[in-house]
């Protein structure tokens, strides 16, 4: 007898079996979620790579002309902005789409976003930064979510399938800031762009062409809406939307919003929107009292997200402009873009990603707990700042160039970090997500994103009005302390992190 659409749906939203280990012992799914990683990465972070770049450069070499403080702080709205979307990205794969469906539209709006960006006029730059900020909110916490699906909850393959997946993820940050970096430096910023947009559209033909592996591709979403209420929700998102981009245009001609209340605006947004959302879970009547329970220990993992990637996203901004204007770009006799540094972090976290997924697997139940990894990774990204101390200190000449490999250095603390981090944070959060709310658990993991992105936009505004020891070395020592909290924390998250080791 044939299984009727209905039950394939259900059995393709199922674990696959513990057996399945066809991607170096892992589900063939990972395979798949993986390689669009690589390419959603290869874009984004091959675009932000030469985008701090793009925006200090002069009009006349054809950038946007800003000041090093403004453009840094541009580029972390950006990026508060990708993240702050992650959160309806995540309500509409758990109330209309489906987690497939949500990460194939989100795919498509990067690329036209890229492609947009492609195009060499202002306009169509921030056209395309939009699209692609929309794109990602949808694309991000539903492809990990879906990772997450790939495993039943007693695998002890999921860290180390995590760590793959975000080996996979970096290969694209490795390899993406080296070819839109070289086409930006040698052919225009826009040839870079370029680049990003046929980076992700490799990744959606490679994600359609296995979709058969993956779980959670039910054509509807797992909680979805009622017709009714679908029909409401329709008709808010369209009006709502139609109403912020008409009163964003009225604002922005009046004069009143220019770009530094646009970037307050998106600062003080990113701090509400996880107040708000933890205020809802922890009250929704579809959340037990046990998932309530595991809420309080992961808020203590999301401020600890967002010290570190505080320090992670200036990797692209801050770092980047450094790099460029206070470091050598010389390796062993080699000359190359300032925008390939961004390349070291990728190559670091390449390398590292599958030793760390061996040394958890041969570990197994004695790995450390998951906090624990996480305290360690903020503490390793407060040390990439504190180390620019260093070779930042006690030079009064402009002219005073740092070796290259100082910031190698640092980056390579940064890349070993994130890892411990990420994965941990993102495998924690698939466990300890109330179920009503898978995928918006993941959303509201890349909130801390936003929030660390949005505290960013204010804090870059002083690079370069401080000095640089004072800037790196008090920003890395706040990380560091936030670190040290959180292993002082340890016992009490291991008795309420169940089932999270």
């Amino acid at each position: 007898m044939s299984r009727t659409a209905t039950d394939t749906d259900s059995a393709s939203d199922q674990p696959p079996p513990g057996d399945d280990t066809a991607f170096f012992g892992q589900p063939r799914g990972l395979l798949t979620l993986s390689g669009l990683e690589v390419w959603e990465r290869f874009s984004f972070l091959g675009m932000q790579a030469i985008l701090v770049l793009y925006f200090v450069d002069t009009v006349a070499h054809g950038g946007m002309g800003m000041d090093p403080g403004t453009a840094a702080s541009v580029s972390a709205a950006y990026g508060t902005l990708v993240y702050l979307v992650s959160v309806a990205g995540g309500w509409l794969a758990d109330r209309m789409l489906g987690s497939y469906r949500a990460v194939l539209w989100g795919g498509i709006l990067i690329a036209c976003g890229h492609y947009a960006m492609a195009v060499p006029t202002a306009t169509m730059t921030w056209v395309g930064l939009g699209l692609i900020s929309a794109g990602t909110g949808l694309l991000k916490p539903n492809v990990a979510t879906m990772v997450g699906k790939l495993y039943r909850t007693e695998d002890q393959r999921r860290d180390a399938g995590f760590a793959l997946y975000y080996m996979g993820i970096n290969i694209g940050a490795f390899l993406g800031p080296l070819i839109t970096g070289w086409l930006g430096d040698h052919k225009g910023w826009h040839w870079g762009f370029s680049a990003a947009a046929i980076g992700m559209t490799f990744g959606l033909i490679q994600y359609v062409l296995g979709r058969r592996h993956l779980a959670g591709r039910k054509a509807t979403a797992e909680y979805k809406l009622p017709d009714d209420a679908m029909r409401r929700a329709i008709r808010s998102l369209v009006i709502g939307a139609v109403v912020v981009v008409v009163l964003a245009v009225l604002l922005a001609v009046a004069g009143w919003l220019t770009m530094d209340r646009f970037v307050d605006l998106l600062t003080i947004i990113s701090v509400i929107a996880p107040i708000a959302y933890f205020a809802v879970m922890f009250k929704s009547p579809r959340v037990t009292s046990q998932e309530r329970g595991r809420l309080k220990p992961y808020l203590v993992l999301f401020l600890a997200s967002v010290a570190f990637n505080f320090i992670l996203f200036q990797a692209y901004s801050t770092m980047m402009l450094l790099a460029s204007t206070n470091a050598k770009t010389e390796i062993l006799g080699y000359h190359f873009p300032a925008s390939w540094y961004a390349s070291a972090l990728g190559a670091f976290e390449v390398a590292l990603a599958p030793v760390v997924a061996a040394v958890w697997a041969r570990m197994g139940p004695r790995q450390p707990h998951a906090s624990n990894k996480i305290a360690i990774g903020v503490i390793l990204g407060g040390l990439s700042f504190i180390l620019m101390v260093l070779p930042t200190s006690g030079h009064s000449s402009d002219t005073y160039l740092m070796s290259a490999w100082w910031i190698v250095g640092s980056y390579l603390l940064l890349g070993l970090g994130d890892i411990l981090l990420e994965t941990s944070g993102m495998s924690a959060t698939t466990k300890l997500a109330p179920k009503a709310f898978a995928n918006q658990t993941m959303s509201l993991w890349f909130l801390s994103l936003a929030l660390a992105n949005g505290i960013q936009a204010q804090t870059v505004k002083l690079y370069g009005e401080v000095s640089n020891p004072a800037y790196f070395g008090v920003n890395g020592a706040i990380a560091v302390a936030v670190g040290i909290a959180v292993i002082a924390l340890a016992p009490w998250l291991r008795r309420t992190m169940h089932p999270v080791h």
